[in-house]
């Protein structure tokens, strides 16, 4: 972890307190059907119009930091994000499906500047590690944060909790406006050569990581299950919410005992075949809730499964992406990435939902093949023309050299 400046230290410090007062995404659906009194649907409407926002800011805003530079689109959107939640308690309903969309679209630019600012910052080679960072930090807060919103909410107010979500936002903004340069190894800006390729040309020109971002997609949807489906199976199987929350736990607890060592550990390891093995992992998991009847025994194995595969390929496939980007399209090619992920956590609940619905015994199975699949499609994509295996340290022996 030497490599890494203090500059992404403190990055990912305050992703730790931005993450710790991000209450929305547990309690917003309460908040809605409760102190708003709206109808499921209406909620339902409001939370989808947020999801697509947040989506689209995903896809966007890598174009707008390599345009208007990453650190004033970071700024830009933690302030759109921070004023847009903490004005929603005293907005009017109909206020709320223009606002609330708006304010996760803030929310959304931010990831692909952010993801940009720490490949400028940390050194090629240990990108990795610089991920892996910023996930173990956000992991540590987002694991404090839904305990501390359900204390805000029972002493004070629903309300209380998205103006808490917006000061943080805002108050993320003015810290980093002075922790990051405005120029220096942050390349706030990066003037594209004349001739330099676009973004599809440069896609078309590394198919590695082309296939990457459609497992990716893949990979999260499946992943994105134990959200969604997983507590309705264990219900429907005689299993308390309890069980659910416990399995939610050792997931979090793992990330965050075991990433950045393990991270640190494989820094020397060509990046492509720990990516697969992740994913190929999380499709395993899932293929082990079809084993019998052993349900909490089965349930507990597919989390410790689960939680291995996310360890193993969201790090190194963010980093794999960032080594793999030209300078000049650096936040696009996150653009790219936080997108295709954040499309997974968008389509997980409406398809695992119908399948489900339509054939439970069909979508554990489904999951396994389709983790498997992504899996093998990434092992084999080093072997494809302008594959490059940057992601690992430059002493590390990698697949490409050896084929």
């Amino acid at each position: 972890m030497k490599d890494i400046p203090k500059v992404v230290w403190l990055l990912a410090t305050g992703m730790f307190f931005v993450a710790a007062v991000s209450f929305t995404f547990v309690y917003l659906f309460v908040y809605l059907t409760g102190p708003r009194g709206l109808s499921t649907s209406q909620a339902g409407l409001i939370a989808g119009a947020g999801g697509i926002g947040m989506v689209a800011g995903n896809f966007t805003g890598g174009w707008f930091g390599d345009r208007f530079g990453h650190r004033r689109t970071l700024i830009t959107g933690m302030v759109v994000s921070g004023l847009g939640l903490a004005s929603l308690p005293v907005l009017p309903t109909g206020a709320l499906a223009i606002v609330f969309p708006l304010a996760q679209y803030g929310t959304g630019i931010t990831r692909a500047s952010n993801s940009a600012l720490i490949a400028f910052s940390v050194p090629e080679g240990s990108r990795r590690q610089g991920f892996a960072l910023l996930r173990f930090m956000a992991n540590l807060g987002v694991t404090i944060g839904p305990p501390l919103g359900a204390l805000i909410a029972t002493t004070t107010s629903y309300g209380w909790l998205f103006v808490a979500d917006g000061l943080g936002m805002l108050a993320f903004g003015v810290y980093a406006h002075f922790i990051l340069p405005a120029n220096g190894n942050h390349r706030e800006k990066t003037r594209a050569p004349a001739d330099a390729p676009g973004l599809w040309a440069a896609l078309r020109a590394r198919p590695a990581v082309l296939l990457l971002l459609v497992a990716i997609l893949v990979a999260d949807t499946i992943y994105r299950q134990q959200y969604s489906t997983l507590p309705v199976f264990l219900s429907d199987h005689g299993i308390g919410t309890g069980v659910y929350g416990a399995l939610i736990a050792i997931n979090g607890g793992l990330v965050i005992l075991f990433e950045l060592p393990v991270t640190v550990a494989l820094r020397r390891r060509a990046p492509l075949p720990i990516i697969a093995l992740g994913m190929v992992l999380v499709g395993a998991g899932f293929g082990v809730l079809s084993a019998g009847r052993w349900y909490i025994a089965t349930a507990v194995v597919m989390m410790i499964l689960l939680t291995v595969g996310d360890i193993l390929y969201k790090s190194p496939s963010t980093a794999y992406v960032a080594d793999n980007a030209p300078d000049h399209l650096q936040g696009r090619f996150q653009s790219m990435y936080a997108g295709a992920s954040i499309s997974g956590v968008v389509l997980a609940a409406p398809l695992g939902g119908v399948l489900y619905e339509s054939a439970p015994g069909a979508l554990w199975p489904l999951c396994a093949v389709l983790g498997i699949a992504a899996g093998v499609v990434v092992y084999c994509a080093h072997r494809l023309p302008g594959e490059r295996a940057a992601a690992a340290e430059p002493d590390a022996v990698t697949a490409t050299s050896q084929s």
